[in-house]
């Protein structure tokens, strides 16, 4: 398998996912100040954008979850 081979795959390795996952809780914390601010501004149309970008947050880590339980043993960058 060449090198480019290898990091076409990266993003769906155990890797590449955990990596996802863990850039996902850095957008969570973001979402957490908008949703603050929002609140504090009594900004309905802010704080249904923070909730919205939530929900989309919630579905993209719930997808990269189930794709890293479907991936397995199978990892081709393990060995």
């Amino acid at each position: 398998m060449s090198k480019i081979e290898k990091a076409k795959g990266w993003k769906h390795s155990k890797p590449g996912l955990w990596l996802s996952i863990g850039t996902s809780a850095f957008g969570a914390l973001t979402i957490a100040k908008d949703v603050r601010k929002a609140r504090e501004e009594n900004d309905t149309l802010k704080l249904v954008n923070a909730l919205v970008g939530a929900a989309a947050l919630i579905t993209g880590t719930a997808l990269l979850v189930r794709e890293l339980k479907r991936l397995g043993d199978d990892d081709v960058l393990l060995g």
